[in-house]
């Protein structure tokens, strides 16, 4: 019945920040960052983790149906989910068939002629913003910032809803000037429903040692409880195209 295979890091059930409710999270194996504070560093190789298939997707997503309510499902992130956009499309249409929404968490460092098909199958988007400024971006990635305004494009032309989210590194991207350019630069994005800050930690600093990778941001401490709640507060939504939705911003 199925035809596709991905290949997969690991999943998670009753995932609780990964969208919203209650979510079987789908962590999908291979991605062509390499951002300075990644925490799964095991995720890049294309060849590591295991292969799933649609039915496993649909069973794994099904256990956790009962307690999905209305806002829950199932999150494909990774790794960058979006590398695998032919498997996506069939596992997000496979989930549908059986009463389960999906969402692609992304960090817009990849795009080809499946995105947006996949975007399309989704419910949600959930966008990580590395940073605003290109050449900071391309710093924290490894990547152009190119993708990351398809990708935007493509969100916007198939009118979908969006998390923000930005990961707040001291001495990164952690002044009031840069969630100024954060504000800026996702006036871009059409239909937002959550800003997500979220605070740099350094929880996988002994996993890059265990897989003899250098973890470039060490010594740098994890990000400042405080300090965070007050670049909340300076998190504004609006938007050039006046369609942004009801933002929460977290």
């Amino acid at each position: 019945m199925y035809k596709k295979k991905g290949r997969l890091h690991s999943i998670e059930t009753f995932g609780a920040v990964d969208g919203p409710g209650i979510r079987t999270v789908f962590f999908m194996q291979g991605c062509p960052a390499r951002c300075l504070y990644c925490h799964n560093p095991d995720s890049w190789g294309n060849d590591g983790g295991r292969d799933i298939d649609i039915a496993e997707v649909v069973h794994w997503a099904e256990r956790g149906k009962p307690y999905y309510g209305d806002k829950g499902g199932v999150t494909f992130s990774g790794g960058e989910p979006l590398l695998q956009g032919e498997f996506l499309i069939e596992a997000i249409n496979a989930l549908k068939e059986v009463g389960i929404g999906s969402a692609i968490d992304t960090s817009g460092t990849y795009v080809d002629q499946f995105t947006e098909e996949a975007v399309c199958a989704s419910e949600l988007i959930l966008l990580d913003i590395k940073h605003p400024i290109s050449e900071r971006f391309e710093i924290i990635t490894g990547r152009k910032q190119d993708t990351l305004f398809e990708l935007i494009d493509i969100i916007n032309r198939n009118g979908k809803h969006v998390w923000i989210r930005n990961v707040v590194v001291p001495d990164i991207n952690d002044t009031k000037e840069d969630i100024k350019a954060l504000n800026e630069f996702i006036k871009r994005v059409r239909y937002i429903d959550k800003v997500e800050l979220l605070g740099y930690h350094t929880m996988a600093v002994d996993k890059y040692g265990k897989l003899g990778i250098t973890y470039r941001l060490k010594g740098v401490p994890p990000m400042d409880g405080q300090k965070l709640n007050d670049l909340k507060k300076l998190v504004t939504t609006s938007s050039t195209t006046d369609a942004v939705s009801q933002v929460v911003i977290g």
